[in-house]
């Protein structure tokens, strides 16, 4: 069944209309707000984008070669009668469910091919995106051959635009055997040769082409064959972002050799040369859509990886992953040189990313982080010893997916890093001062261990901790800074920003490195009766180790106490920059989880913004899940069986009663039938039977014809003579 969800009303003056004239001839007259453009699976990624930069068009506007009309506001998007001149996108969506709502002016799902055709009949332009899903083919086929058999029923000049896929000049030979690096160009489309994967898209694009050569002023075809699509939250090159944002592999391959040339273009730029074709509609039938650069894909995945990823890109020969579609895997592997020259020369473009992903790759990896949500949360949680900071922060960074900071953690990990590079070092006397810094750094650190919480005011920790908040993994996925910073000046020396104050002489405010400020700050608290008694009921080697001995943990609630009863003190460095802390009182004594703290937290700080769980964890979630209904259904069949074995017991007692009772009932009734009959039977033997005796034997006497009769006379006679 057909699903149409419209969210505009369109109406009749939309389309042209017929009108009489004088003289009695009739004309073609059209009263059309804007033009009416048809997109196939605008729910997919770049269908998507297409549609909604096409949805923000005014008919024509790339014909202007005014740079500022980008900055014209909605009232001049609207004509002098007040109606709406943007592009009107209509479209099909594969999920219904799918929202795409504020840029469709309707959408279309599960439509027959006679259903179809009457959308497409009423749309000035039909765009066919068959570079995402090879399932559109035969769709997209369909589409133009009908259109084209319907050709003479048009009532309106109609343009089908096909958006194709480079792989199909996968295999085209170099322009110049001898010399690699001269591109090809549009005009090279009649000698191109496909990737043999991709040779139905191939035979698309010639159908389109020649359908559109047998009435120009009716039908009016291109095709656009776009390179490798990327930005506004990733599509064929997901996978290097994901798996440089989530930072959990050891290298982020690159697929095959990597020195391949990959062509790219983002898909605002390819929306773009859609309505520039639109609006244009251009004498050339034929567009490569690529941008400026000749990046490798080994370049590519490296600039992701160092923008995103603290890890190494590494080679990797492989076929196919769980990750990636053997499809995505070729486009991949593609390797060729070419240019837009007739981009240049016809249209009127605002490039987004003209020079190419890598120059821009930090606009695309903020369109990527923005498009996906996936938003840093960055949280401190400040408090006395024994409050449960520790236990909070560790729940937070598994429900959040955040990086655990303490103190003591980030030295231990930077004195580990220090022992493996001196230990690597091999007395390579060409590094000596760098290897002599890192032994007195490592020296430091060890010392400062020693001393417990003494020395956090030390410069080499505080660097450390700032080292540990900008590091990529955090600024990726955010972190849980454990009870650090104690002090107004350790909070300003921690966040201080040089750059920002450069920038912001005037201002009244600390200055603070926005990239690494906490969003969140949270300070348990509870009284020190609460704690000591907290404190007492740990185990001895548990106290020990958390230097919570009586002595130790006194003097550490007292320096807290201190800290925090003057005017500088840390709270008070984020109340001044507008980061105010959120008060939470730890009293249960039940509650030894601090699941009330937790939940308080989670209610401030809202949703997760990141992946979620991974497929592994959902996999292992929906096994324990399974595991979890398949006992429950084991112990409801033990209960009821139980519940069984008992019903029929206590049936089979019953009927055992009941047996019983029954007996005795009928042994009751014989007895009192036989003590009733005993009168009646005394009666008969005494009265009736003799009687009836000496009547027989006389009706044995005389052997009278009817011997009833004769005994009746005979009991009567003797009866009254009784």
């Amino acid at each position: 069944m057909a699903y149409i969800n419209s969210h505009c009303k369109a109406t009749d003056w939309t389309r042209p209309l017929h009108i009489a004239t004088e003289g009695g001839r009739s004309m073609a007259k059209r009263f059309q707000l804007s033009k009416r453009i048809f997109i196939n699976n605008i729910d997919s990624y770049s269908s998507k984008y297409i549609a909604k930069h096409l949805s923000t068009c005014v008919d024509g506007e790339s014909l202007e070669e005014d740079e500022g009309a980008e900055e014209e506001n909605e009232v001049s998007r609207k004509d002098k009668d007040g109606h709406d001149e943007r592009l009107q996108v209509v479209g099909t969506v594969r999920n219904k469910d799918k929202e795409v709502k504020g840029f469709a002016l309707e959408e279309y799902s599960a439509l027959s091919r006679d259903e179809l055709l009457q959308c497409l009949m009423k749309c000035d332009v039909i765009v066919y995106n068959i570079s995402e899903d090879t399932e559109v083919i035969d769709e997209a086929t369909w589409a133009i051959s009908a259109l084209h058999s319907e050709i003479d029923h048009f009532r309106f000049p109609k343009i089908f635009i096909l958006v194709s896929t480079l792989m199909t000049w996968a295999m085209t030979r170099p322009a110049d055997p001898d010399d690699p690096e001269v591109p090809l160009l549009e005009d090279d489309y009649r000698r191109k040769r496909s990737h043999p994967n991709f040779k139905e898209q191939a035979s698309v694009e010639k159908l389109v082409l020649k359908l559109g050569k047998t009435k120009k002023s009716k039908l009016t075809t291109y095709v656009v064959a776009a390179g490798l699509q990327y930005g506004m939250g990733e599509g064929i090159f997901h996978f290097f972002f994901k798996a440089s944002w989530l930072g959990e592999l050891s290298s982020i391959p690159v697929f095959g050799s990597g020195t391949n040339i990959v062509p790219t273009i983002h898909v605002y730029d390819l929306a773009g040369i859609v309505q520039n074709i639109i609006d244009h509609k251009p004498k050339a039938h034929y567009f490569v859509a690529v941008d400026n650069s000749k990046n490798t894909l080994q370049d590519i995945v490296k600039a992701i990886a160092y923008e995103l990823s603290p890890e190494e890109v590494k080679k990797e020969d492989v076929n196919i992953t769980q990750e990636i579609a053997q499809t995505d895997l070729d486009h991949l592997s593609l390797n060729l040189r070419i240019e837009q020259v007739l981009l240049r020369d016809t249209f009127n473009l605002h490039w987004v990313c003209e020079s190419g992903i890598i120059d821009n790759i930090s606009r695309v990896v903020e369109e990527y982080r923005q498009t996906r949500c996936l938003l840093p949360i960055k949280i401190c949680l400040l408090g006395p010893p024994a409050v449960g900071k520790t236990s909070v922060a560790a729940q937070l960074c598994n429900h959040y997916k955040l990086h655990h900071i303490r103190v003591k953690d980030a030295i231990e990990e930077k004195m580990k890093h220090l022992e493996e590079m001196l230990q690597c070092s091999d007395g390579d006397s060409k590094n000596d001062d760098v290897l002599q810094g890192a032994q007195e750094l490592l020296d430091s650190l060890k010392d400062c261990l020693s001393q417990n919480t003494e020395q956090l005011d030390n410069q080499n920790v505080l660097r450390i901790i700032r080292e540990k908040l900008s590091s990529k993994p955090c600024r990726n996925q955010g972190f849980v800074l454990d009870g650090y910073p104690t002090t107004y000046e350790q909070a300003k020396e921690l966040f201080y920003d040089e750059d920002m104050e450069q920038r912001d002489s005037r201002s009244k405010l600390p200055t603070y490195n926005t990239k690494i400020i906490p969003e969140y700050i949270f300070s348990l608290d509870a009284t020190n009766e609460f704690l000591k008694e907290r404190v007492l009921q740990l185990p001895q080697n548990i106290a020990e180790e958390m230097h919570y001995t009586q002595d130790e943990f006194l003097q550490r609630l007292s320096t807290f106490r201190a800290e925090n009863t003057e005017d500088k003190t840390v709270l008070n460095y984020f109340d001044e920059l507008e980061i105010h802390p959120e008060h939470i009182e730890v009293s249960s004594t039940d509650d030894s989880e601090n699941k009330a703290v937790i939940k308080k937290i989670i209610q401030v700080v809202g949703g997760a913004k990141n992946y979620g769980p991974t497929p592994e964890e959902q996999a292992e979630e929906r096994k324990k899940k399974a595991v979890e209904k398949d006992q429950q259904l084991i112990r409801e069949a033990a209960e009821r069986e139980l519940r069984e074995a008992e019903e029929k017991a206590r049936m089979s007692a019953q009927l055992e009663e009941w047996n019983q009772n029954m007996k005795e009932v009928k042994k009751q009734e014989s007895e009192l039938l036989e003590a009733r009959s005993l009168p009646l039977r005394q009666y008969l033997m005494k009265y009736i039977i003799p009687t009836v005796t000496e009547g027989l034997v006389e009706c044995c006497k005389a052997k009278p014809d009817d011997p009833v009769d004769f005994l009746a006379e005979y009991l009567l006679r003797n009866t009254l003579e009784d």
